[in-house]
């Protein structure tokens, strides 16, 4: 049952240098390839984890403030749109290996699931420990080395296959698999490794940047407001005074900026010195809006604007503050609103702009964009167009998914792809 093992701690290290898969990486996607590897073989393969950090899956434990929330519920074909522009290139993956054939996997090994009225899945039991146990638990009952505390420092490709260097041992094998993450959280020991070993071997890798990430404005209006949020709100995003990409979603002020799903899912795009233009009314066009405010300015002359916008389900405190920034006097009547007094009202209900100071760096962003270019990996193998034998999966590759489990499932799914390619000898 979950919990029986401390987490990251089945690490064999035996001295062999010689293996038939390497994988680089002990995190969902390295763990979960290396387990799917060695229990379709049929016979033990020589499967060896590299895992540069003491102990496995750290970035794992903090997912969802380490409730880890493995994948997203619904019909899988649903998740094509919320990779960016890169689902097409992750629909052979997913459907190879769905949400439902993860929660199948967890569930007939004892750990079973819950998912919330936003669709998010996550393990009954809301531990990311408990996934990472059994995720090694299956590796070790499978005869998967795990070696902690064994930094790849190169790869080269050798005679049939590759040599692997760590700071202690060489190791040689036909496939090496990189399942090294991105660059966000570093502490965890996603530093971007995998970007400068792809690299080395000359496989092209895209500028990478944070994602799912919150903004900093420039002189934020509302830093006192820190902590209210707005559901299903629409951001658009200006860049040079022309319209360049579209979301919606829940947003969050912060002291410094914006956060949230609206504004996390939009990072990915988003470059200091952009716009964001938030309509704090979803829903409801600028045209629909002025036309409702005229109305009920002509039927309620005698009641203050702050309280006619209360039909908005607009906080107080938010209220108050909008006025102030459109000008308004806090105790205004309908009677005495004029019509360029109400049009910047309209304007800053629809269409409030916030100029972006910076994009929250790989500290706190919660994945990466880029990564290793998808135009040369195979979207059905995972295995590089260019290199014999080598594979990607996880967050190294040029893919980042919104919240909500789609990245988890990105990383198991790719890492099943690489997994029964290798073993069906597609692998490369």
């Amino acid at each position: 049952m979950p919990g029986e093992h401390p987490p990251g701690t089945w690490c064999v290290t035996t001295g062999s240098g010689d293996c038939d898969v390497i994988i680089i990486g002990a995190g969902p996607a390295g763990l979960f390839c290396a387990l799917q590897v060695a229990g379709t073989a049929g016979t033990k393969p020589g499967v060896v984890v590299l895992e540069k950090k003491p102990a496995c899956g750290r970035k794992l434990l903090v997912t969802a403030a380490g409730q880890c929330n493995i994948t997203h519920g619904g019909d899988i074909r649903e998740f094509f749109s919320h990779y960016g522009d890169h689902g097409a290139f992750l629909r052979p993956a997913l459907l190879g290996f769905t949400n439902r054939d993860l929660i199948a996997f967890f569930g007939s090994r004892g750990l079973s699931t819950v998912t919330d009225a936003g669709g998010k899945v996550f393990p009954a039991t809301r531990k990311a420990s408990d996934v990472l146990d059994l995720l090694l638990r299956e590796c070790g009952g499978r005869g998967v080395e795990v070696r902690c505390s064994e930094p790849v420092l190169r790869i080269e490709r050798g005679d049939g296959g590759f040599v692997v260097e760590t700071g202690t041992t060489r190791y040689t094998a036909p496939h090496v698999v990189i399942a090294t993450g991105g660059a966000s959280y570093p502490a965890t020991g996603s530093s971007g490794d995998g970007y400068r070993l792809a690299s080395g071997l000359g496989q092209p890798v895209t500028a990478i940047r944070p994602a799912l990430a919150a903004v900093a404005v420039e002189a934020h209006p509302f830093s006192h407001l820190a902590g209210i949020s707005f559901d299903g709100v629409t951001v658009s995003l200006f860049r040079e005074n022309r319209k360049v990409r579209e979301g919606s979603g829940d947003l969050l002020f912060t002291h410094a900026g914006l956060s949230g799903p609206a504004v996390l899912h939009l990072s990915r795009y988003i470059e200091a010195g952009d716009v964001l233009k938030v309509s704090f009314v979803p829903g409801i066009s600028r045209e629909t809006l002025q036309n409702d405010l005229v109305e009920k300015v002509a039927a309620h002359g005698t009641r203050q604007v702050k309280t006619i916008l209360s039909d908005f389900c607009l906080p107080e405190r938010f209220v108050r503050e909008l006025l102030n920034q459109a000008g308004i006097p806090a105790d205004l009547t309908c009677a005495h609103l004029s019509k360029k007094t109400r049009n910047a009202l309209i304007a800053h209900l629809t269409a409030f702009p916030f100029r972006v100071k910076a994009v929250g760096g790989f500290g706190e962003a919660m994945v990466t964009a880029g990564g290793v270019a998808l135009a040369d990996v195979d979207p059905k193998t995972m295995a590089s167009k260019r290199i014999p034998g080598l594979s990607f999966i996880g967050e190294v590759l040029d893919i980042d998914g919104d919240t909500g489990g789609y990245n988890l499932q990105a990383a198991f799914s790719t890492a099943y792809a690489a997994a029964r390619a290798i073993v069906a000898g597609r692998g490369g």
